[in-house]
C-alpha cells in the first residue's frame, strides 16, 4: 500500500486510487446450529460473524478460561509460583465432573494443576487452584468477577471455578471471545498449554477434549465445555499466515456439531477476511509543525502496531485521514497526543487512534519564540 504523507497537511491519504478495486463478495456466515456464536480477529478485535453474541448462557467448562486468567495474573504478580506445592483439600478431591484424579491430602505442583485444568478439564484441579490463590473457591469467584468487569465482560457472572451449573453462573459468546483474546495477548508464555494434546498425572493419561487440535494444524487452543444445560461449547483459536482468529460457539447439540461448526467459522474468517499492518509502533506516520519550539517539526506515530481487519482483497481501498489542530505550541512531550488518525474503507469508518509525539520538543530560544509569535499573527 502506497503512503503519501504531507508534512504539515491536516489531511493525508495512505492510499489513493482513482478507480477503486472491486470488492470481493462476502457471503453470509455458515449456519452451524449453535444457540450463540461469535468470530473475531485476535489482533484488532474486529467482529467477523456473530449470532446472538450477547445472549447469556451457561458456559460450562469454558469457565476455566477465567479461572486460568486469574491464576495467570497471580503468577505474573508473584503471588504464587509454578513450583508451589498445593495441598489438596477434601472439597477439591470430592469435586464431581471431569477430573484430574488428584488425591486428598497429597501435594501437587501448581504447574501440574494448571495442565490438569486446561488439558484434562479437571474440576478438582480448578478448585485446588482457586483455593491456593484465594483461600476458598467462593473468594476466588469474587476475583473472577472482578477480572471480568475489568475486561468489560458485562454479560458474565461467575459463581465457581469449574462451570458447575448455577442459575447465577453465566456468560456470553462475546465475553468469552474477549477473555480468550486477553489470555492470548497478555499471557503468551502460558497460552502454549492450550495446544497440549494429552497430559498424564497419577498414571492416568487423558487427551485434550478439543478435537480441532488433531484436525487443523493452525488451531492451537483453547477450551471445550459441556453440561446438559449448556450443551456442547468450544472456544477455538487458530493462526494462518500471521492472522489469528478466535471463534466461540455455545449450545450445540453434539460433540461433532461443535467441532464441525467451529471449523466452519474459522475457515470462513480466514477465507473472506484479512488483517493487515498499517503502521509499526514508533514509525513516523506524519510530522506536525510546532510553533515556538526548539525544533520546527515533530514526528508523530503510534505506541503500538496498528492493524486493520477488512474483507479480503480490499486493502487498496483503505484510506486514512489525520485531524490535527491548526496551531500546536511548544513544549511538546514524547507520548503526548497531538492528532487523531481515522481509518476508513470505501467511506465507512473502521477505527481511529491518537497519534502521539515520538520525541520531546521543548520551548525554543527567545528568538525562536519571538519570531514564531510574529509569524502566527499572519497565519
Amino acid at each position: 500500500m502506497k503512503r503519501r504523507i504531507s508534512l504539515i497537511s491536516l489531511v493525508f491519504l495512505l492510499c489513493a486510487t482513482t478507480v477503486q478495486a472491486q470488492q470481493n463478495p462476502v457471503p453470509q456466515p455458515p449456519i452451524i446450529g449453535a444457540k450463540s456464536y461469535v468470530l473475531l480477529d485476535s489482533s484488532t478485535g474486529a467482529e467477523l460473524a456473530a449470532l446472538k453474541p450477547d445472549e447469556r448462557l451457561a458456559p460450562a467448562s469454558l469457565t476455566k478460561l477465567m479461572t486460568a486468567y486469574a491464576v495467570f495474573h497471580a503468577l505474573a504478580e508473584d503471588q504464587i509460583a509454578l513450583d508451589d506445592n498445593v495441598t489438596i483439600s477434601e472439597k477439591a478431591w470430592r469435586t464431581q465432573g471431569s477430573r484430574m484424579f488428584i488425591e486428598v491430602g497429597t501435594q501437587v505442583r501448581v504447574e501440574d494443576l494448571i495442565q490438569g485444568m486446561i488439558v484434562q478439564s479437571g474440576n478438582d484441579a480448578s478448585v485446588a487452584l482457586a483455593e491456593h490463590v484465594a483461600g476458598t473457591e467462593a473468594v476466588f469467584a469474587q476475583l473472577m468477577n472482578q477480572y471480568a468487569a475489568r475486561l468489560g465482560m458485562t454479560g458474565s457472572s461467575f459463581m465457581n471455578s469449574t462451570g458447575w451449573p448455577d442459575d447465577n453462573h453465566f456468560s456470553t459468546a462475546r465475553d468469552m471471545a474477549a477473555l480468550a483474546r486477553a489470555i492470548i495477548n497478555e499471557f503468551p508464555e502460558y497460552y502454549r498449554w492450550y495446544s497440549v494434546r494429552e497430559f498424564e498425572y497419577n498414571d492416568i493419561k487423558q487427551p485434550n477434549r478439543n478435537a480441532l487440535l488433531w484436525r487443523d494444524d493452525s488451531v492451537d487452543g483453547m477450551k471445550t465445555g459441556y453440561t446438559e444445560d449448556a450443551g456442547y461449547c468450544l472456544v477455538s483459536s487458530a493462526e494462518r499466515d500471521g492472522m489469528r482468529v478466535i471463534s466461540v460457539v455455545l449450545g450445540l447439540a453434539t460433540e461433532k456439531a461443535r467441532i464441525d461448526g467451529s471449523q466452519a467459522l474459522l475457515n470462513y474468517g480466514f477465507r473472506f477476511f484479512e488483517t493487515r499492518l498499517l503502521f509499526r509502533a514508533g514509525e513516523t506516520v506524519a510530522t506536525a509543525r510546532i510553533w515556538k519550539a526548539e525544533k520546527e517539526m515533530t514526528p508523530l506515530g503510534l505506541p503500538e502496531d496498528l492493524y486493520v481487519t477488512i474483507p479480503r482483497g480490499t486493502f487498496d481501498n483503505v484510506e486514512s485521514t489525520l485531524d490535527m489542530p491548526a496551531t500546536l505550541l511548544a513544549p511538546v512531550a514524547a507520548g503526548q497526543p497531538l492528532a487523531k488518525l481515522q481509518v476508513s474503507l470505501n467511506g465507512d469508518a473502521l477505527l481511529s487512534a491518537p497519534l502521539r509525539a515520538l520525541e520531546d520538543n521543548p520551548d525554543g530560544s527567545l528568538w525562536q519564540r519571538t519570531r514564531d509569535g510574529v509569524r502566527l499573527w499572519f497565519e
